[in-house]
């Protein structure tokens, strides 16, 4: 076994540019549903991605869809990140605004984590639960107040989204380790074509784009090529080669990122109770910082994605 994290600043600044990426990517959609319906938005980003990944393999000589070995862990990460968080999201921001939204993703690393219990073979120490549990009681509590005493059909959906999110940074990191995270995501949103495409289409034809303007086709295309596809290269490397649950509670600063955005890109109006809560989610990344994480092995796997650590084929 080996104990504690793993050192070297390189995960952190992986994961770190991924966490920049992703939180741009409420504020996106927002601007993107302006003229497109939620289904499009959440669904039609996975298929603009998955040409995007075509073009890249292609590129690079690689082949189009996973190994047979690790095509169970691939269908899982295709599901919840090519189709499920981007889904339920978008429904979701039909319904609250960016900056609520970006609050109740301070749970996605308690998601993440626990799944990196389940799946990743991680064992985080007392100290970190302890900071996640800080976070979670900020976010939870926040959504209730919100709500009036209750969470929200939106708060809902969003607990979905983050628990969809969870399992697939958690599967799609133990992948990453044998084959990187470029080839990860990139066939993840190929995978998920047989189902992205037709939904996308149907999407479309129920309801069509009205009054297209710039600003929603450069949501649509970032959320497409930014928050599925070069966010993910960097936040599948830095999970892989920096650990599940260490990397994955930097996303407990994501919050606070997305109202900055929000506030900038939307005109968004950042209120005391957001701000304070998107403080709470930070402190609990402060107080986490120097817990322990014990690493026992990738957790149930089968065939190469099993076998550990490997470089990312994407470094030379």
């Amino acid at each position: 076994m080996t104990r504690g994290r793993p050192h070297g600043l390189l995960p952190v600044l992986f994961g770190g540019f991924g966490i920049v990426c992703f939180s741009v990517t409420f504020p996106a959609t927002t601007a993107a549903e302006g003229s497109f319906s939620a289904l499009t938005v959440g669904v039609g980003r996975s298929v603009i991605a998955a040409v995007a990944a075509i073009a890249v393999l292609l590129a690079r000589r690689r082949p189009l869809l996973p190994p047979r070995a690790a095509l169970g862990r691939m269908l899982i990460v295709s599901a919840t990140v090519g189709v499920g968080f981007g889904l339920f999201s978008a429904l979701a921001l039909r319904q609250v605004s960016p900056v609520h939204a970006a609050v109740l993703t301070g749970l996605i690393p308690a998601a993440t984590a626990g799944m990196a219990v389940l799946r990743a073979g991680e064992r985080p120490r007392g100290a970190y639960w302890a900071a996640l549990a800080l976070g979670l009681a900020v976010v939870i509590g926040f959504a209730v107040v919100r709500g009036g005493g209750s969470l929200e059909t939106a708060d809902l959906l969003l607990l979905v989204a983050i628990g969809v999110a969870g399992l697939g940074y958690a599967e799609g990191a133990v992948l990453a380790r044998s084959y990187g995270g470029w080839l990860v995501i990139c066939w993840a949103v190929i995978l998920a074509l047989p189902v992205t495409i037709p939904v996308t289409a149907v999407a479309v034809a129920l309801s069509p784009p009205r009054h297209v303007s710039a600003a929603a086709l450069t949501g649509l295309g970032y959320v497409g090529l930014v928050s599925m596809g070069i966010g993910f290269f960097a936040w599948y490397r830095g999970l892989a080669t920096g650990g599940v649950a260490s990397i994955g509670r930097l996303q407990l600063a994501q919050p606070a990122l997305t109202l900055f955005w929000s506030a900038l890109l939307l005109g968004d109006h950042v209120t005391w109770l957001s701000a304070a809560a998107a403080a709470g989610v930070i402190a609990a990344t402060a107080i986490g910082r120097n817990a322990k994480v014990d690493r026992s092995g990738v957790g149930p796997a089968t065939g190469p994605a099993a076998a550990g650590p490997v470089p990312d084929p994407v470094q030379p």
